[in-house]
């Protein structure tokens, strides 16, 4: 088949083309993903002009928002941390602010310390260190008061990458990335009003990687001639 001119000329994506994935875990939940990359530049100033002579260029910053819709569970969390996940992300919790319920408790996943982990995750009683051993000058000792957790508050959530994939009915494949994600804030609300319910989050990123075209899946697989 011989596409048109017109359809191999440009190629736009709408919401309905795009998949996003976090990890190997393509999120069915996800509403809506946006953006935004901004930088410090200031002018310099010399006597004698008014104008600036250049402009000195300062720290970048990446932050956006995520939007998920809300079903029976909190969604983000249970995309990543939860019980069907077969690969969670634990963060290293404090054992003092440990929540039991949350305690890692397979084989696989034993807190860094030798306190045990009980049937409901309640960790065994931890001797009192002598003062010059709470000093933690002995690195092998300096992780003893910590121990491997689900995350219970989604800013506890280790960074991860969000991937963006498009792929239009022509054919046209696109891809971009979202590096680093740390969440800051999240919130959602109920209404009387409301069809449906919404949770949004607010992350800041490491870096961007841009769209980036990736041919057209049609002409690969030799149903498209030029």
């Amino acid at each position: 088949m011989t596409a048109s001119t017109f359809s191999r000329g440009y190629n736009s994506f709408s919401g309905v083309d795009i998949k996003a994935t976090i990890g190997q875990r393509a999120i069915g939940t996800l509403q809506g993903i946006s953006y935004q990359v901004s930088r410090e530049k200031a002018p310099i100033y010399t006597m004698g002009s008014p104008d600036p002579r250049a402009f000195a260029r300062g720290k970048r910053a990446i932050a956006g928002s995520l939007v998920f819709i809300q079903f029976n569970a909190e969604p983000l969390m249970e995309e990543l941390c939860g019980p069907d996940v077969p690969n969670k992300l634990y963060f290293l919790s404090d054992i003092d602010d440990m929540r039991p319920e949350y305690a890692s408790s397979t084989v696989d996943d034993m807190p860094v310390n030798t306190a045990t982990v009980g049937p409901v995750g309640a960790t065994s009683a931890v001797t009192p260190a002598s003062p010059a051993a709470e000093q933690e000058s002995n690195v092998s000792t300096a992780g003893s008061d910590q121990m491997a957790a689900i995350p219970w508050y989604p800013d506890q959530i280790p960074p991860f990458d969000v991937v963006l994939t498009a792929a239009n009915e022509y054919g046209a494949l696109a891809i971009m990335k979202i590096l680093g994600v740390e969440l800051l804030n999240n919130g959602t609300g109920v209404s009387i009003d409301d069809i449906v319910c919404e949770h949004s989050y607010t992350y800041v990123a490491r870096a961007i990687v841009p769209w980036t075209a990736q041919g057209n899946k049609l002409a690969m697989e030799g149903y498209l001639t030029e």
